[in-house]
């Protein structure tokens, strides 16, 4: 069974907390968690997930959980997945394997010590390090720049002086 939700059943507590342990603990029902992109639905603008549950799963010991939001084409009212994003979720889904940045297999002791927050940023890891700074090109161009303001300033003063203006440096 595949059930279509709203991302904050992933994480909201109280009886929604007691589900997902129900689920998770007591049955092993959930074989995967699939985020989508926020618009994909008439008529709601929030993100959306997809559970899939199975009562005889082959993999008991883990959960299966895909990020497809960033993977869907902008439209006008509506964002709409396409076909190759489609096929992308179903491979990674049918062939249960961990892509970067998309799918990962976490395990359900995993999922336990996170207390049932099945929120996916917590288990496909999306981030994309920032280029790091050169700190000394960054000075040099600083320098560069001072230099710049300083003859600036004099040519500045110079045509100020040639107005009778009081050079405002």
């Amino acid at each position: 069974m595949a059930v279509v939700m709203p991302h904050g059943v992933l994480f909201r507590g109280a009886a929604e907390g007691h589900i997902r342990r129900y689920l998770i603990e007591d049955r092993n029902y959930l074989d995967a968690v699939i985020g989508l992109p926020a618009n994909i639905f008439y008529g709601t603008g929030i993100p959306t997930c997809v559970l899939v549950f199975k009562k005889c799963r082959e993999h008991p010991k883990n959960v299966l959980f895909i990020d497809a939001s960033a993977h869907y084409k902008k439209a006008k009212n509506q964002n709409v997945l396409r076909d190759e994003d489609v096929d992308r979720i179903i491979d990674a889904y049918r062939e249960r394997k961990e892509v970067d940045r998309f799918s990962h297999i976490a395990r359900i002791s995993k999922i336990a010590e996170n207390d049932y927050n099945l929120n996916i940023p917590r288990y496909v890891d999306t981030f994309e390090p920032e280029e790091p700074i050169d700190l000394s090109q960054v000075t040099q161009k600083l320098t560069a720049l001072e230099k710049s303001m300083v003859e600036t300033d004099k040519t500045i003063t110079e045509f100020c002086k040639e107005l009778g203006i009081v050079s405002p440096v």
